[in-house]
């Protein structure tokens, strides 16, 4: 394949990612285009862009998830790549198709590696298929009478799942025979208005289960490398929030085969550019595949730490038809890296996102911290997106000292005018059983849990909306991953729930 030069680069997204694509794109004297909806016409991404055109109004399937808009505004800018970030249409083959069909480079994988990782029960069979070890669970989706006989079948525990699903939304643990029913009924009511879909399967729930993933990256000359793995245990309703590499439990033996077992899942489907391998590993350190995720993720910093490489400049260089571009397989991390994401919201309210006007902002310094933000002083965050702010992410030369300079850093960032979860990331990072790398998934249920959020009386009507569109916003992302409608209905929630309810409810996040 011959190469082709990028001259120019629409980045299909908003915030902190966008800002960081086009950082590199500038870096190689390549002009960038932002996009934006109406609330954001003065967000940081669109003041850091070369060019920069309106999509449509705030709620994401009217403009962040149009793919004709953002067709439209590549032509008129002249771009003639687009890179999509993560969220929103990363992971939608219909828009990676539509960019070859417009002649424009799609700086991700091919839209049949999205689609053949993009449905879970397909991706399942496909790596069964690759000799990747995978939770014991049905073959596919099944009929609520099937999925409650598997049940019984292996033992509970199990986990209840959409097969069209992400994000922890339509999913379900069961740890009762009682309880059975009601969970297979309320996770496909879930499915079906998170992302049009109520199929669901049914995997053995794994006890104490790390959530270790692996980077993988192939090029168009037959390379497919690993780099290394992240560990992303540290999760609130099922969403990360603090990230490292390498990880605590990993040895070098598992790295090895966790890496060559992940590099011939992508081998299987064609895969291409920057993309990653999820594992849950139980307490007797074996691994099992959970997922693909077909894009850069938003922990990517940490892996550019231990390897020293753009992530980004790599996936331009693949896009562009070049050979990856550090040559062989690396052998190892080099020291570690962790990162905290700092979301705009309260922890002591069921972390409820805190829209509002940043009044102050000054981000720490100093050798090994890096800050990935997406906003600025006077900068209003709204209640229509994700309340993720910004990622901060340290490297030292050992655990400790990594965990260290992350408190240090943390305890230094001042956010002035919003409420933010920056107090708890230093309480998570504190912790003994945290430091002493003994943790799993259930971190934060187990030690650190939030108490249930109060009534919708003695909240703000600010609050309240940010709660409704927020969880509006996300049941848009991820649906349109699966239906692929491009400005279509939006989910509307739970039927029969209001806004609050929909916003808290199991999964919600």
């Amino acid at each position: 394949m011959g190469a082709r030069k990028i001259k120019r680069v629409l980045v299909a997204n908003r915030g902190e990612i966008a800002v960081r694509v086009m950082r590199t794109c500038h870096e190689r004297g390549i002009e960038t285009v932002a996009v934006y909806s109406e609330p954001d016409r003065h967000a940081l991404h669109t003041r850091y862009a070369h060019r920069a055109e309106a999509i449509g109004p705030a709620a994401s399937r009217d403009s962040y998830l149009r793919m004709d808009r953002i067709l439209d505004a590549a032509r008129k800018h002249g771009a003639d790549a687009i890179h999509p970030g993560y969220g929103f249409l990363s992971e939608k083959q219909e828009f990676a198709r539509a960019c070859q069909d417009a002649g424009i480079i799609f700086i991700g994988p091919p839209a049949s590696a999205i689609e053949a990782m993009g449905e879970k029960t397909q991706a399942r069979a496909r790596m069964k298929a690759a000799g990747v070890p995978v939770v014991p669970g049905t073959d596919g989706p099944v009929d609520d009478a099937t999925a409650m006989a598997f049940a019984r079948q292996v033992g509970l525990p199990v986990m209840v799942k959409a097969a069209a699903g992400g994000g922890g939304k339509g999913m379900r643990k069961v740890t009762r025979d009682e309880d059975l029913a009601n969970a297979v009924s309320g996770a496909r009511r879930e499915a079906l208005n998170a992302f049009g879909d109520d199929s669901l399967y049914v995997e053995k729930f794994l006890e104490k289960p790390r959530h270790v993933e692996i980077q993988v990256f192939a090029d168009s000359h037959g390379n497919v490398h690993h780099l290394f793995e992240r560990e992303c245990s540290i999760q609130r309703r099922n969403q990360k929030i603090i990230e490292e590499a390498p990880s605590a439990v990993v040895t070098p033996e598992m790295r090895r085969a966790m890496g060559e077992v992940a590099v011939k899942g992508a081998r299987a489907v064609g895969y291409l550019n920057a993309g990653t391998m999820e594992f849950l590993v139980d307490a007797n350190k074996k691994f099992y595949f959970l997922e693909m995720n077909t894009r850069l993720q938003v922990e990517h910093p940490v892996t550019e730490w231990v390897t020293g490489f753009d992530l980004v400049g790599a996936q331009l260089d693949v896009a562009e038809g070049l050979k990856l571009p550090w040559g062989e397989q690396p052998e190892s991390p080099r020291g570690w890296a962790m990162e905290a994401r700092i979301y705009a919201e309260d922890p002591a309210q069921n972390f409820l996102p805190q829209p509002g006007r940043i009044v102050d902002l000054k981000v720490p310094g100093g050798l090994g911290v890096r800050d990935d933000g997406g906003v600025y002083a006077g900068y209003e965050v709204t209640p229509f997106y994700d309340p993720m702010i910004a990622k901060l992410s340290c490297w030292a030369g050992n655990r400790q000292a990594v965990i260290d300079k992350l408190i240090r850093a943390l305890q230094e960032y001042t956010v002035k005018g919003i409420t933010t979860n920056i107090a708890y990331l230093v309480r998570i990072l504190q912790h003994p059983a945290f430091r002493a790398g003994d943790y799993d998934t259930g971190f934060i249920e187990k030690y650190l849990q939030v108490p249930p959020p109060p009534p919708p009386e003695h909240l703000t009507q600010a609050a309240l909306l940010a709660a409704a569109y927020w969880r509006e916003a996300e049941d848009a992302r991820a649906r349109a991953k699966v239906v692929g409608t491009s400005g279509g209905a939006t989910s509307g929630g739970q039927a029969g729930m209001s806004n609050w309810q929909r916003a808290f409810a199991p999964g919600g996040r």
